[in-house]
Order: structure tokens, then C-alpha cells, then sequence
């Protein structure tokens, strides 16, 4: 099976058009290389093409001013954080009178990484977060398979669920013990490890880092670098709060989700799709993976994502807010939804347009005024992009 990432690769070349530095920043094995090797060949300009996780690459570059300042076309680099003595030089090539060249950097999303770029490349640089196979990209009547074995793609197109799981596994052991250390993240692979899996039992609540604390014996604060260590190399999601000016109390720490929907059901030892329905989990985990497909769907940035919640009881699953739009999702794993209180509260306390109501059976209706029940499985007829 062949994927191609129309609509990822669009997006590209839209960017490198309009900017002369771009980053594909994504977790490791998320097809960042393969995309950029899409993009060159489809692009129509001479390629350079540096992967600094091979010694002799390493070795072209190891004067970058002399490497790239006689470079054409789009010159690729692999793995961009394991030399942010490039960064400078990249501000010094751009700025030329005439740039003939553009560059398109890869690399996980390291604080490293973010940190040379934004010093050395400010208005210079954007970034593009890649992330696993969409529904969109693999099809709807294969929604399943990519719920339970994640959107990357050596775990979504494995010849088995046995052969995706040992991959996922072996993801997880070599994210902890290498890839993490190379990032200058010098935490305990165990204790990181640990502290995932606790995530997993948490995937969908709201953080509370009292309880964190406490299993592990550390601060609070702690605890809260290690979550922003798993959100900054994108392996977590977390989701904001929305703060509405009304009377009510509102909850005001982060929804945390596993990014991949695979990966959580590894963390949680689920090794068949039989194994997950079963599972206490099984209502969070489809949850979080139609949220994450909605919002791709949709078209929305991550800076437009929230959720809501009072003390009383109200929420709201996922709040997206654009301009003066305001679009409101719930997602049941039921066939048969129904409107709620905390539906009309919503509707009412954040002026909402719209709310549909993502479920799981076969057919879409309206439920009321501006609440509408839309099968997950007609999300791309029934819900338009932002």
C-alpha cells in the first residue's frame, strides 16, 4: 500500500513558495524524510540533500558557509538539531540581495531545535508540524485500523496488528534510551518510560500535577518538565483551556492527550482491536482520535483549539475559535446521541455557531437549533473545513 500526502505536499510547496527557510518539525519516524524526498522530486529544482545522522554529510558540512553559499535550487537537511551551528549561517545565506536558494530543514521538535531557530532565524523561518497518516489520507473505510494502530506510518501499514505492535514497542524503547538522550534530555529512560504510561491512564483528563507528583516522589514542577519534554517532541497533546467572561468557575488546567492513537494503545499493552474494546479506556481513546482527525479536517492551527469545562459540571469537548467564529464539537461513542444540558450551556455561555455532535453510528441529523449529530463516518460530507 502507497500513501501519498497530497494535501501535506500542497501545503509545502506553499510554504518553500513564500518563505526561504522551512522546518517539517514531527516526532521521530513520522515520514518527515520521505515527505521532503516527495517534495525534491516533484519540485522541478535541483536538489542538495544533507542527512546529518550520516558521518559523511556530516563531513560536507562540516564548513557550512563554504558548503552552501555556492547552493541552487532547495537544499534539504536532515536532522537539523544535531548542528545548530547552521542556523547562523542560514541567516546569512538568506539575506543576500538576490537568494537563488531555499532550504527546508527537518528535526524533532527539540527545545534545541526551536530555540537556534527563533534566535537566528526570526521572520526568516516557519514551521510546519508534521504528524502521523489522517483519515483523509488513508480513507474512512479504514478508520479503524488507523484508530487502533496509529498514524505512523511503518506502524499504520505493517503487515499485521502483532507486526504494528512489536514496532510501536520498539518506538517507545528507542524514543526513551536514544532518541531523547541525543536531544540533551538526560532523564532516566524508566522513569520517562513510567511516567508515559501513567499519562496513557490519563489520556483525556485534565492534568493534575499533585497526583503526578506524588507517584513519583518529586515536585510539581518536576513532574511538569517532564510533560513539557513529551509535548515539545510532539509524542503528547495537550489542549488548553478556554476562559469565558462568565460568573461560573472554569477549569483552567490542560486536557492531555497521547498524540498517537497507536502509541496509547502500546502504553496500555492492547495488542488487538478486540483487546481495546473491551478496555476502561475505550471511550477516551476514540475520543482523542476523532478530535485529532476533526481538527485536521477542519483545517485548524493549534493556537485555535481549546476545551471547556466548568466546576459545575459543563463542558464542551473541543472549542475551535476562529475570528469570530466559534465551532463547537462533542464526541460520543454512541449511536444514538442526544442533546444535553451541558450542550445548551455551551451553546448559550460561549456563543457558539455551531455544535455538531461527532458519534458513532451511521447517520447525520439535526439534534436541535444549531446542534447537529454527524457520523464520524460522514465527517468529511457533513462538516466543512474552516
Amino acid at each position: 500500500m502507497k500513501i501519498t500526502r497530497t494535501k501535506e505536499l500542497e501545503t509545502l510547496q506553499g510554504l518553500v513558495s513564500r518563505h526561504p527557510v522551512v522546518g517539517i518539525v514531527g516526532a521521530r519516524q513520522v515520514g518527515k524524510t520521505t515527505l521532503a524526498r516527495h517534495f525534491a522530486n516533484r519540485s522541478g529544482m535541483p536538489v542538495s540533500y544533507f542527512d546529518l545522522e550520516n558521518p559523511e554529510d556530516v563531513a560536507r558540512l562540516s564548513d557550512p558557509m563554504l558548503t552552501l553559499k555556492e547552493a541552487k535550487g532547495l537544499v534539504v537537511i536532515d536532522e537539523v538539531q544535531r548542528s545548530p551551528e547552521i542556523f547562523p549561517v542560514l541567516r546569512v545565506l538568506v539575506d543576500r540581495i538576490v537568494p537563488e536558494v531555499k532550504f527546508l530543514v527537518l528535526g524533532s521538535a527539540s527545545p534545541e531545535l526551536l530555540r537556534q531557530s527563533s534566535e537566528t532565524l526570526a521572520g526568516r523561518i516557519v514551521y510546519h508540524e508534521l504528524r502521523g497518516f489522517a483519515v483523509d489520507e488513508v480513507g474512512m473505510e479504514n478508520y479503524q485500523r488507523l484508530w487502533f494502530r496509529g498514524g505512523f506510518p511503518r506502524s499504520y501499514l505493517a503487515q499485521s496488528d502483532i507486526e504494528s505492535h512489536e514496532w510501536r514497542r520498539g518506538f517507545v524503547r528507542i524514543f526513551l534510551e536514544r532518541d531523547l538522550p541525543q536531544l540533551g534530555i538526560m532523564i532516566r529512560s524508566i522513569t520517562l518510560h513510567r511516567f508515559w504510561t501513567m499519562l496513557a491512564h490519563y489520556h483525556g483528563q485534565t492534568w493534575k500535577a499533585s497526583e503526578f507528583a506524588r507517584s513519583f516522589g518529586v515536585s510539581d514542577h518536576t513532574v511538569r518538565n517532564y510533560l513539557d519534554i513529551l509535548t515539545s517532541t510532539l509524542v503528547i497533546r495537550q489542549l488548553l483551556p478556554w476562559h469565558e467572561n462568565i460568573s461560573k468557575r472554569q477549569v483552567k488546567a490542560p486536557k492531555i492527550y497521547i498524540a498517537d492513537s497507536g502509541l496509547l494503545h502500546t502504553l496500555l499493552n492492547l495488542q488487538s482491536l478486540s483487546d481495546l474494546e473491551y478496555h476502561p479506556k475505550v471511550g477516551a481513546s476514540w475520543e482523542g482520535f476523532v478530535q485529532e482527525q476533526v481538527i485536521r479536517w477542519l483545517g485548524a492551527h493549534p493556537e485555535e483549539c481549546y476545551f471547556w469545562a466548568t466546576h459545575s459540571g459543563a463542558e464542551l469537548d473541543l472549542l475551535i475559535v476562529r475570528g469570530n467564529r466559534r465551532i463547537g464539537i462533542e464526541i460520543k461513542r454512541t449511536s444514538s446521541p442526544t442533546v444535553t444540558p451541558s450542550m445548551h450551556n455551551a451553546l448559550s455561555d460561549l456563543k457558539l455557531d455551531q455544535l455538531y455532535v461527532l458519534h458513532a453510528g451511521e447517520h447525520t441529523f439535526p439534534l436541535s437549533k444549531r446542534i447537529k449529530a454527524v457520523a464520524f463516518t460522514n465527517l468529511f460530507k457533513d462538516v466543512e473545513p474552516l
